[in-house]
């Protein structure tokens, strides 16, 4: 075999063939699954419809980034507020075509009959809340910032980054002791 890298192609395909050697199991989404991607959904569409609506009578220059204690630090177009939706929908697009391929993610425990689709599960639930965690804070820091822009807030606010770092690392510890204590 011809090396590429660091590595032979003979590794990678075992390394891929290994990976992906699970079984696809047929599990329908939960009501919790299908209640949580509606909710951020309609949160999220809400906020496009604010963006779309306040748009006129946001003035040029709106906050472009904040600094850690939730004070704006830099200000741009106002064009800059269409980047947060897009980066929310991009990344909750990436995260739902892997909550469909549960076979794929990575497992803290060894897989096997008696636990495959609960791990399954866990894992794809585990995505569904980030996925819908991330839009839902998008759509709000997005909301946020043309409050700032339009005058009727003066910051995020020094709550803001706290919370925020909560709302994003709390789930992916509390699945991932959820799936350790179910091995």
């Amino acid at each position: 075999m011809k090396p590429i890298g660091r590595f032979s192609v003979y590794k990678v395909e075992v390394f891929i063939m290994k990976t992906y050697d699970r079984p696809k199991l047929d599990i329908p989404k939960t009501t919790i699954e299908k209640l949580l991607d509606l909710a951020a959904g309609l949160i999220f569409v809400a906020g496009l419809v604010y963006l779309v609506w306040v748009w006129g009578d946001l003035p040029d220059q709106v906050p472009g980034h904040y600094g850690a204690s939730g004070e704006v630090d830099r200000w741009g177009s106002k064009w800059e507020l269409i980047l947060l939706p897009a980066i929310g929908f991009a990344t909750a697009a990436f995260m739902a075509f892997f909550e469909k391929h549960p076979e794929w993610h990575n497992y803290m425990v060894s897989l096997n009959d008696e636990n495959i689709e609960f791990q399954y599960k866990n894992s794809r639930l585990l995505l569904n809340v980030m996925k819908n965690m991330i839009l839902v804070l998008f759509t709000y820091l997005n909301w946020k910032t043309v409050q700032v822009a339009l005058g009727k807030a003066d910051s995020l606010g020094l709550g803001f980054l706290p919370v925020f770092l909560i709302l994003t690392f709390a789930p992916m510890i509390f699945f991932i002791i959820r799936s350790v204590r179910h091995p």
